[in-house]
């Protein structure tokens, strides 16, 4: 059987079963912390005997016939029971709680090591939002059922065991009838169980939407602020959360409904104990210390079933938040692991597309056919107009895609047949897109080596030329650069980027318009960091600004899917195309570019 295949509750069981000694314990507390809440009742019979029968009691038997001491050593038994219960009590909630924990863990774990191995064209697709209302809300719903849900029904079952252990034993006409109600609880249970699982289903679908309406206005609130669309966006999160609301309220409507209907099952055991017992006690045929606990016992039974309402509709929620954690976990990875290991100190670092096609799903071609070369341990440039295809080609070299048709290649090696741990440790992006972790500037230059000393963090930032901003701050580089990076300028952002880029040290670099979004000044000084940490290594710079690719040792230019010209700098100046054209625009001396050509 499929995992997908398989109900949400044998998924689960699948992940508590690697705690099976815990579990076994739990359920050893758990059935001993109701075996003794269930000794009141007998207590109580024994008293009554006490009084009645005196010398005769049940308590007699044990070879003590003054009813005083009789009382005396019933005391006694009581308080060894109650702190019995007491004990298991808070044995099996330890027990219990800590394993909720353990799984939750566990399968959040599970969820999120798989969402990290999905391509990149599931992000770019999926809401972060929702991917948080899968990986929190959903888990700790599950978390919320094993703390409570389970104790609940093995309680429940040694109940209705023991119980009607005791029935049977003092009296089987009785016990009949109090269990008379027993068939109309399951089918209820049952049908209520089939009721509310595509209520929840709903409600965990609209929380999801919701978190990704809230996530997405968190992370633009720049946005919605210089928009003066603040009560625009609330209005639209009040809509979406009183979809939210209303799913829940079908739901609440009809579980708050369970525990009513129950209770008119248990009036009916309840009523029919007392009275066929009553009867038999008043005709000779049960004495009144039996009655007594048949009496106490009935409530005993039938009332816990009340509560499976509250664990029904825990489970409920539980399993449609587990069934959409293993939907996320079962979606498959379209970019699949190579077998084959390349050490980093292998990599000669030549890069080589062999007429590949590629298109975004749902999208027309962006390449077909292309093929290029980046010889090792030299900058290759690439140029061209928005849309031409130039960011692509990165997430083709990183394989955050693959192509359609043809091949990417890493030295000769198809990098589908490489292990992508190896692939992307040989290589260090600096993107345009620049993302810092909150946490200090350090953490963040040493994020691909956590351990590095001091020493080295420092000289990946005047590589950088970082050192000396960093030293005018009050807290040098313990400074949190905040979420995202957003306390540091575009500049500064991009200059920390580079910096852990210099600390990964990669044979190969990929600089994805890494100077668009940046002034002059700040751009010469990202330029000549760029030239520095490009020696030795193959070099592949996605270029916006022209100017800060001059030096490059070639310069592809990009249009329409295809490379329509090559060479360096002053050799495509010369040619007059299309890169002459893009340089005189960018330079505003459109006249010579136009002479040029």
């Amino acid at each position: 059987m499929s995992g997908s295949s398989k109900s949400p509750l044998l998924r689960l069981l699948a992940h508590v079963r690697q705690h099976r000694g815990r579990v076994r314990i739990g359920i050893v507390f758990s059935i001993l912390n109701k075996l003794f809440d269930l000794a009141p009742p007998l207590l109580i019979g024994a008293a009554v005997s006490i009084v009645v029968d005196k010398e005769h009691s049940w308590v007699a038997r044990l070879g003590v016939e003054d009813p005083w001491q009789q009382f005396l050593v019933l005391a006694a038994i009581t308080v060894v029971i109650w702190v019995l219960e007491s004990l298991f009590e808070y044995l099996q909630k330890i027990i219990w709680r800590n394993l909720a924990q353990s799984v939750q863990h566990d399968v959040r774990l599970d969820a999120y090591r798989h969402v990290q191995g999905l391509e990149m064209g599931f992000f770019e697709d999926q809401n972060s939002g929702e991917l948080m209302s899968v990986l929190n809300d959903d888990v700790n719903q599950l978390e919320r059922f094993l703390d409570g849900g389970a104790n609940s029904l093995i309680q429940l079952s040694t109940t209705v065991l023991a119980v009607g252990a005791i029935f049977f034993w003092v009296s089987p006409a009785v016990a009949w009838v109090a269990f008379l109600p027993m068939p109309l609880i399951i089918w209820g249970s049952i049908y209520y169980q089939r009721k509310l699982q595509a209520r929840y289903v709903d409600v965990r679908r609209n929380v999801g939407a919701l978190n990704a309406d809230l996530a997405g206005n968190l992370g633009g609130i720049a946005t919605i602020k210089s928009y003066a669309r603040e009560e625009a966006e609330a209005a639209r999160i009040d809509e979406q959360s009183e979809l939210y609301r209303a799913a829940n309220r079908k739901a609440i409507t009809l579980s708050s409904a369970f525990s009513p209907l129950i209770r008119m099952f248990i009036l009916a055991g309840f009523t029919a104990t007392l009275l066929v017992g009553g009867r038999m006690a008043l005709d000779g045929d049960l004495d009144e210390a039996a009655f007594a606990i048949l009496v106490f016992m009935t409530q005993r039974l039938l009332w816990p079933l009340t509560s499976l309402g509250e664990t029904l509709d825990l489970y409920q929620r539980a399993m449609a938040s587990v069934r959409r954690i293993f939907e996320l976990i079962d979606r498959p990875s379209t970019i699949r692991d190579g077998p084959r290991p390349l050490p980093a100190a292998a990599v000669k670092g030549q890069m080589r597309l062999r007429t590949v096609d590629f298109a975004y799903q749902g999208h027309a071609p962006l390449f077909e056919g292309l093929s290029l070369d980046f010889p090792a341990r030299e900058t290759t440039a690439i140029v061209g107009a928005t849309g031409s295809g130039k960011s692509s080609l990165t997430k083709l070299l990183l394989r955050f895609y693959d192509p359609t048709a043809g091949t990417v290649e890493l030295d000769g090696n198809d990098l589908r047949e490489l292990r992508l741990s190896d692939l992307r440790e040989a290589i260090g992006l600096v993107s345009q897109d620049v993302f810092l972790f909150h946490g200090s500037i350090a953490q963040n230059i040493a994020y691909s080596r956590p351990e590095a000393p001091m020493d080295e963090i420092r000289a990946a930032a005047q590589a950088a030329e970082l050192d000396e901003w960093v030293a005018t701050l009050p807290d040098g580089y313990d400074t949190v650069v905040g979420e995202r990076g957003q306390k540091l300028s575009g500049g500064q952002r991009q200059r920390v980027s580079i910096a852990r880029a210099v600390m990964k040290d990669p044979p190969i670099l990929i600089l994805d318009e890494a100077t668009s979004a940046v002034d002059n000044e700040t751009e010469a000084a990202i330029q000549r960091s760029m030239e520095r940490i490009a020696q030795d290594r193959t070099t592949i710079v996605i270029a916006h600004r022209l100017s800060t690719i001059r030096g490059a040792d070639r310069i592809l230019v990009l249009d329409e899917g295809g490379v329509v010209e090559q060479g360096r700098h002053e050799q495509l100046i010369e040619q007059g195309g299309l890169y002459a054209q893009l340089w005189g625009v960018q330079t505003g001396d459109r006249g010579n570019a136009a002479s040029a050509g």
